[in-house]
């Protein structure tokens, strides 16, 4: 392994998610010339939202590699490239192209440690935009993550902020599993202030961390949904009902502890999930605090989902699919016995 050192890039007091996912991958680019990305559009044109802009021309084509619009075929050469001692990370555009790549993702990377007996690592990092928002219609605005994290052999993360966009990367590339990265399309525009070199170093990809204390409810989220989840305890609190937020961030393996230490301290938890209610994450979750924590809770889980269609296109039926600040607000203040404000 080797290093290159780059000049710096000049600190602004505030940034966006978008550029800090893409100083992520420079910060990696330059630390490890085992380390290259490879999809579609990722060099000439800057990728499809504009995160790897100009590190074409910073690191070249032989570590910028633009691919042919076939998500199998890029995906199964990443995985041979990790086999070999490289750190790819592939950048599939969005999740539902994920859907082409699956049988290399399930069947291949997931699998390969175990069926070699322990012989081969897939140190490979996948990084997809996912979620709904954008009016991007019913075939590419899935929320996928959960199908992903019911698989054995894959790390899945969900960085809902621009600390975790910034800093989980880096431990990712480190992992000799596979790893999938889901960024949210709308928090690409996301801005706040610029995380310091500390706090990014602090990131791991194995807890959950709690962004909101409070005493009544656990809302438990992650991705897209941190932001409304945030908003809607906000809310709460107007309403004199104190609600903690948790953020999973980390889908495979999920943090049970932090999990149902929050659900212990208020006995009452809504998981908040843009899949869809059949067969989803939040159902996981929800079964694992019944499984675990069942005599702590004062009332039964409960869930907001995206609803059950294939996402709209038109913005107002697009955004009554999504969960809302009010429907997290109402099923918040359910768990209390309490009814509309």
């Amino acid at each position: 392994m080797s290093t290159q050192t780059l000049p710096p890039i000049p600190q602004t007091a505030t940034t966006t998610y978008r550029e800090c996912v893409r100083e992520a991958i420079r910060d990696a680019l330059a630390r490890d010339d085992r380390v290259f990305l490879m999809g579609e559009d990722v060099g000439h044109y800057g990728g499809c939202y504009a995160v790897t802009k100009g590190l074409l021309a910073e690191f070249g084509p032989d570590r910028i590699r633009d691919t042919p619009l076939s998500e199998s075929t890029f995906t199964g050469a990443g995985i041979g490239a990790a086999l070999n001692g490289m750190r790819p990370i592939v950048e599939i555009m969005t999740v539902n192209f994920s859907l082409l790549a699956m049988d290399q993702i399930v069947n291949g990377a997931a699998t390969l440690l175990h069926m070699s007996g322990g012989q081969f690592t897939v140190p490979l990092v996948i990084r997809m935009a996912t979620g709904a928002g954008r009016q991007l219609a019913a075939q590419h605005s899935h929320s996928l993550e959960g199908w992903y994290a019911h698989v054995p052999g894959l790390r899945i993360l969900a960085p809902a902020t621009l600390t975790d966009a910034r800093g989980m990367l880096w431990p990712a590339l480190e992992d000799p599993d596979p790893v999938l990265i889901f960024e949210h399309v709308m928090l690409y525009n996301a801005t706040g202030p610029t995380p310091d070199a500390d706090t990014v170093k602090a990131v791991d990809i194995t807890h959950a961390a709690r962004r909101r204390e409070g005493t009544d409810v656990a809302l438990i989220t992650y991705g897209g949904m941190l932001g409304r989840t945030l908003e809607a305890a906000e809310a709460l609190e107007k309403d004199g009902i104190s609600a903690e937020v948790i953020d999973l961030r980390v889908l495979r393996p999920l943090d049970e502890d932090t999990v149902l230490s929050a659900v212990r301290r208020t006995r009452r938890a809504v998981v908040v999930d843009e899949g869809w209610r059949s067969g989803s994450l939040s159902a996981e979750i929800s079964a694992r605090i019944m499984d675990q924590a069942f005599w702590d809770l004062d009332a039964p889980v409960a869930r907001v989902c995206s609803a059950e269609v294939p996402m709209p296109y038109a913005k107002h039926l697009e955004q009554a699919a999504l969960p809302s600040v009010e429907a997290i607000v109402q099923a918040a203040r359910g768990t209390l016995g309490k009814g509309a404000p």
